[in-house]
């Protein structure tokens, strides 16, 4: 007789193994086939050019030009603002803007963005196949994870947003429900039969518990990683997740170990966190809720004085209506059974683990829910971060999971299964298609990037990671590497005294000039004042001057030869997340049980 995957017994597998990997393959082929499907447009029509499509592209330009330059991990954006550089590679999380960079070695450029959908969206597949097979049947898991590749949100997001950062982030929340459910001790850890003896420490923390807590750490480190706002996202979710278990358990260790688990996930993810939380101070964060961007201007069928603006949010609400509708009635129909039984008799989940599972999932899509609705303004402006989500419609993402997952649990009932799939693929179908034909069609947007770069004028830069008393929109467009001006600030348009100028070496991350002046002299560079720029005068650390009303990087010089070196040097903050991070990563791999020796 089979044991139950319970709580309480760690469940342990030695056989079958190519029988598992084969639905694995299943997952990653059904997925990749589906995210194909999605992007068949984008081989007829060219690129979905959403709100973001710019910036992904231009950030994945320039950090595969970095590459070329020997800059292993970029930090200043060099042809933003037209070349004037900006931090964005400190405040944007990595994992996107690396993919998109690394895959752009292997397929032109045009197909980047095809390339980088297919290949989330079969991880996300996997994903969601991967929770789903640990409470349902192999078919009904497949079903969820073609579902969750499709859902309308991804949907949403890879039509009319074209935000990749947060389509990459969505692909690990089905692996963070699943780690939370097995850190919680609602799921049992798969662990090897090789590990030490089962030994139970404090708040439950034994060999397997140890595992699960590597595990949840690692996939709410990723989500971060990905995308800052999916990250608030996931951190309020897990959060309530835990204090839910913990007062379903009347006990203090279920918080115990989440917030252990996240404590360790915030820690690997320090070399990218800690700098972009200390540095703020050093840009124009706060652009990031100017207008347009506010949770109150946004909220479901939420309507503004923009008109574009007021449509594009009608349609973001109506994406979130769908979604939060199939989830309920999917929900509803899941719930008639106490146990989810496949077609050969099998029982899958007892009655006690499906409500552990069912609660909680429940439990976040409602609080999902009722955070895109403006009576949730409070908590909007009481909790701390969550008004940098901006768009209270992303907790869609949140839905999507639960949503997958439920209908999973639906088709894997023996009646009306046939009606489910063609009603939910009726739905993806038809929701795809409005998508295609409302969204806007370009086949110029990669290469005009590819044209600004090549001409040195670059591309736009980003208000909320603009220099602190800059204005970016009076830098010059085609201004030149180096400018010689007059020595007096005062001049205005004096001519100033000749000068000879021979650029030695000029790379994102270090100028290196050789100046002759026949008289003191100012030089304007191609750089924004930033505090980690380090800058010398023939050896001497000096304090460049800005320019006008701007931060372009000045430079005062006296009579003769001057030897001026900007190099983009280590802050102590990105020190310190640095060792934070391989700290929390020995810890990780620390926690792992021992292996026993034959």
């Amino acid at each position: 007789m089979t044991a139950e995957p319970t709580a309480s017994s760690p469940t342990v597998h030695l056989g079958n193994f190519p029988g598992q990997f084969r639905g694995w393959l299943y997952a990653a082929a059904v997925s990749c086939v589906v995210s194909l499907l999605i992007v068949t447009p984008f081989f007829f029509y060219g690129s979905a050019s959403g709100h973001d499509f710019e910036f992904h592209a231009a950030s994945w330009l320039d950090v595969a030009g970095q590459w070329k330059e020997g800059i292993v991990f970029p930090r200043w954006t060099e042809w933003a603002n037209h070349g004037f550089g900006e931090p964005r590679f400190i405040f944007y999380p990595p994992f996107s803007w690396v993919l998109g960079g690394a895959l752009s070695f292997f397929f032109p450029w045009t197909y980047v963005p095809v390339a980088f959908i297919v290949l989330v969206q079969t991880f996300a597949g996997v994903s969601a196949f991967a929770l789903a097979r640990r409470l349902l049947p192999e078919r009904a898991s497949l079903f969820g994870a073609v579902c969750y590749v499709a859902n309308p949100n991804a949907l949403l997001i890879i039509y009319m947003r074209s935000d990749y950062a947060e389509l990459l982030a969505t692909a690990f929340f089905p692996l963070l429900f699943l780690a939370a459910l097995q850190l919680g001790g609602v799921l049992a850890p798969r662990v090897d039969s090789d590990s030490e003896p089962r030994r139970v420490g404090p708040f439950g923390f034994d060999g397997a518990t140890r595992v699960a807590l590597v595990f949840f750490s690692a996939m709410f480190a990723a989500v971060w990683l990905s995308n800052a706002p999916a990250g608030v996202i996931a951190t309020y979710s897990v959060t309530l997740f835990f204090a839910w278990l913990a007062l379903r358990e009347r006990a203090v260790a279920p918080l115990v170990r989440g917030f252990a688990g996240m404590a360790l996930g915030f820690a690997c993810a320090s070399f990218y966190l800690l700098p972009a939380a200390y540095e703020q101070r050093w840009v124009n964060i706060t652009q990031a809720l100017s207008a347009g961007l506010l949770p109150t201007e946004n909220f479901l069928y939420t309507a503004t004085n923009d008109p574009e603006h007021t449509l594009f949010n009608w349609i973001a609400s109506t994406t979130a209506i769908v979604l939060i509708v199939l989830t309920g009635c999917a929900a509803l129909v899941s719930r008639k059974d106490p146990d989810v039984v496949a077609a050969n008799g099998k029982r899958f989940v007892p009655c006690g683990l499906k409500d552990a599972v069912w609660q909680p999932m429940l439990l976040l899509a409602a609080a999902a829910t009722f955070l895109m609705l403006r009576p949730t303004m409070i908590f909007w402006d009481l909790l701390p971060k969550l008004k940098f989500v901006q768009f209270p419609w992303r907790w869609m993402s949140i839905v999507g999971v639960v949503f997958a997952f439920l209908l999973a649990a639906t088709v894997s009932r023996s009646r009306f299964r046939w009606i489910w799939v063609g009603g939910v693929v009726l739905v993806l179908v038809g929701g795809a298609t409005l998508f295609v034909h409302a969204t806007w069609w370009d086949t110029d947007d990669i290469t005009t990037l590819q044209a600004g770069v090549v001409a040195g004028s670059g591309f736009d830069g980003v208000d909320e990671y603009d220099p602190k008393g800059d204005d970016h929109y009076n830098l010059s467009a085609k201004a030149p590497q180096v400018q010689v001006l007059a020595a007096d600030p005062d001049a205005g348009n004096a001519t100033p005294t000749g000068a000879t100028i021979l650029v030695e070496r000029w790379t994102a991350a270090e100028k290196r000039l050789h100046v002759t002046a026949i008289a003191p002299v100012r030089v304007a560079l191609r750089v924004l004042n930033y505090p980690a720029w380090r800058v010398e005068v023939n050896g001497a650390p000096v304090t460049p001057e800005n320019n006008g009303d701007t931060t372009q990087m000045v430079v005062a010089l006296p009579v003769g030869a001057s030897e001026i070196t900007v190099v983009f040097g280590r802050t102590w903050d990105r020190t310190v997340g640095g060792i934070a991070s391989i700290i929390g990563i020995l810890f990780a791999a620390a926690l792992f049980p021992a292996r026993r020796r034959a």
